[in-house]
């Protein structure tokens, strides 16, 4: 992943805190596990070894992905935004047609997406079709459970 990573300040924040993590704590446990688990014996055959040792893979994997990210990460100052059409960390009020209910999405990076707070990524196929539109713009939208069309209500910072 080289391209740039688009971030509000407290999701740097918090990737910059989870990688602090697995870098100290995460590694201090893994490393506990592996010795326990040599301590046991032949480790051709010992399971708990192998399991520690793909654990330990699997962190650094983590560690380097998040590296990789904050490596290539720009901060967008939320108070600088354009709301006159929905673009990365606007918030969008939008009317569903089809259940007809209003819904709020926050429009961000992908490291920074989570559907239960309303966070949707602006690569998604939701996130897509509301990008680039305006207050009374209707989008028309395939998704994987079919097409959905949103009227865009409002647009705030």
């Amino acid at each position: 992943m080289s391209g740039i990573n688009y971030l509000t300040q407290e999701g740097y924040d918090k990737m910059k805190s989870e990688l602090d993590t697995l870098k100290t704590t995460g590694r201090q446990d893994v490393a506990r596990a592996i010795a326990e688990a040599r301590e046991k014996g032949d480790l051709s055959e010992n399971a708990e070894y192998h399991a520690a040792k793909d654990a330990q893979g699997m962190l650094e994997l983590k560690i380097n992905d998040l590296e990789k990210k904050l490596a290539n990460v720009r901060i967008i100052d939320e108070s600088s935004i354009d709301t006159s059409k929905v673009v990365l960390m606007t918030n969008v009020r939008v009317l569903n047609h089809k259940t007809k209910k209003e819904v709020v999405y926050k429009i961000v990076s992908e490291a920074e997406a989570d559907l239960k707070v309303m966070k949707i990524s602006a690569t998604s196929p939701i996130g897509q079709g509301l990008l680039g539109k305006k207050v009374g713009d209707t989008a028309n939208i395939q998704t994987p459970a079919g097409l959905m069309t949103f009227e865009i209500l409002e647009i705030t910072a």
